[in-house]
């Protein structure tokens, strides 16, 4: 092993602490984001955090990244999935609410929070809300709802989410899964076929 990765193993590296700082995050919120903290729960020196961020500020800006890129990135490449119908569509997005390497909960609940005490934070939490909406409003105007009507169906959708992860409201999967014909109903106006329902399912019970 060359002298170079030694002392990178032993500092660790960028992801290692991003991953740590997330974990202190969800767990305690931003707050319990500190360097000596982290550098306990690694088992590394405070110094060798220097080696990867500069300071605080630095690594706190690469869990808004984090954050943006999953949970922004992949709802929108929900969105945006191949889909022949309405209801296959909202199933696809329904795809982030019970996969966590698609979209992380608990991180969402830890960044709104976040959001209420930093104006930074705060700015990029309503880039993300707007953003994720327009995305859901395109994928009714896909399937020809009207402007407003695209809009509003995008709004309520949305909008239920963020009340389940602010409520950290908890259920059962099989309770969420005998709901969501009924979700995808309210939301479109449609009942998804039984083969669309099948396949969701499929995706998600193993």
């Amino acid at each position: 092993m060359s002298k170079e990765r030694t002392e990178r193993g032993w500092r660790g590296t960028p992801d290692l602490w991003l991953d740590a700082a997330y974990g202190l995050l969800v767990e305690g919120g931003v707050e319990a984001v500190k360097v000596m903290p982290l550098a306990d729960r690694l088992n590394l020196s405070r110094t060798s955090f220097y080696w990867h961020f500069p300071d605080r500020e630095a690594l706190l800006a690469g869990l808004v990244a984090r954050w943006q890129a999953k949970n922004t990135g992949n709802l929108v490449a929900r969105c945006e999935a191949a889909a022949a119908t309405i209801t296959e569509a909202l199933l696809n997005l329904f795809d982030c609410w019970y996969d966590d390497a698609l979209f992380d909960s608990r991180l969402e609940f830890a960044m709104r929070t976040w959001s209420l005490t930093d104006p930074s934070v705060a700015a990029a939490m309503s880039a993300a809300d707007a953003e994720r909406v327009a995305a859901i409003t395109a994928l009714f105007r896909r399937f020809g709802y009207s402007e407003t009507e695209a809009d509003t169906r995008a709004r309520t959708l949305y909008l239920t989410q963020v009340g389940y992860i602010a409520l950290r409201s908890e259920e059962s999967l099989e309770v969420r899964m005998g709901r969501n014909p009924s979700y995808v109903l309210t939301f479109s106006g449609t009942l998804p076929s039984e083969t669309e329902v099948a396949a969701f399912r499929a995706r998600h019970i193993r």
